[in-house]
């Protein structure tokens, strides 16, 4: 069902919106995306709003991607690695999430939202390693943590960054920004393989996609800028992170509950 041009404008600011968010903490993009997509600009398939999310946050984390890596915070090694293996996971994720009901999946969705923000909250005073990189030591569990966040990634049909950042903290012990700006790397690639696997579907709105990626780039862009401001003070990226978890997922919890 075409949209109209009043939902292509609140689809261009919600893309602003994600893209700066993606920028600035590496996550909720998605997280943001799929609710903004429902609740308002009025996709009535949640389905549909999975997958044309998937593809406007891989498009905008890319787009985040450049601008972190500029400033070099990207662990190029790390990301790939973290990638190759989550890819995987989202592909299988994905396929299982299209047979799950769309409504019971948002449900869930905010459900994992919270217990990911809570454990954000719980290690935002460690401040991590500016030198920890990927090598033969830590490989299987940067591989398995890509691994499990490319099942949930693809299953909740997201980039996954809320996930894949604390994944990077947790298999490598580096610091917050390297983590948002290597999982860029991931959220492009989890992102992209869970958009072809709703495309084969035709679960995709092409025009609201591009809109939405249009409006991002432009919110990546101011994104990027705020987060090297913030690198510096202890804990308050994460903190920045959480909080915007806790936001949509209460949202999306007392939308699911009031039956909308």
């Amino acid at each position: 069902m075409a949209l109209e041009p009043i939902q292509y404008l609140l689809g261009a600011a919600s893309g602003g919106l994600v893209g700066f968010t993606l920028a600035l903490v590496g996550g909720g993009g998605s997280i943001l995306a799929v609710p903004l997509m429902v609740y308002l600009v009025g996709v009535a398939d949640p389905h549909v709003a999975i997958g044309t999310s998937a593809l406007a946050v891989a498009a905008n984390a890319a787009t985040g991607l450049i601008n972190h890596a500029r400033a070099g915070c990207v662990k190029w090694r790390c990301g790939f690695m973290y990638a190759g293996a989550g890819i995987l996971g989202a592909f299988a994720g994905s396929t299982a999430g299209k047979a799950f009901d769309g409504r019971k999946l948002l449900f869930l969705f905010a459900i994992v939202m919270l217990i990911v923000g809570a454990l954000m909250l719980k290690s935002r005073r460690d401040l991590g390693s500016a030198g920890a990189e990927c090598n033969r030591e830590n490989a299987p569990k940067v591989l398995g943590y890509g691994l499990g966040t490319g099942l949930f990634s693809g299953f909740f049909g997201i980039g996954g960054g809320f996930l894949i950042v604390p994944g990077l903290i947790g298999s490598t012990g580096m610091p917050i920004l390297f983590a948002i700006g290597t999982s860029l790397i991931a959220v492009t690639a989890f992102g992209l393989t869970t958009a072809i696997n709703y495309a084969v579907s035709g679960l995709i709105d092409w025009p609201l996609a591009l809109i939405f990626i249009a409006g991002g780039i432009l919110g990546g862009v101011l994104g990027a800028r705020v987060a090297k401001r913030l690198s510096g003070t202890t804990g308050r990226l994460t903190t920045v992170f959480a909080a915007i978890i806790f936001s949509v997922a209460g949202y999306m919890i007392w939308e699911s509950l009031a039956g909308r």
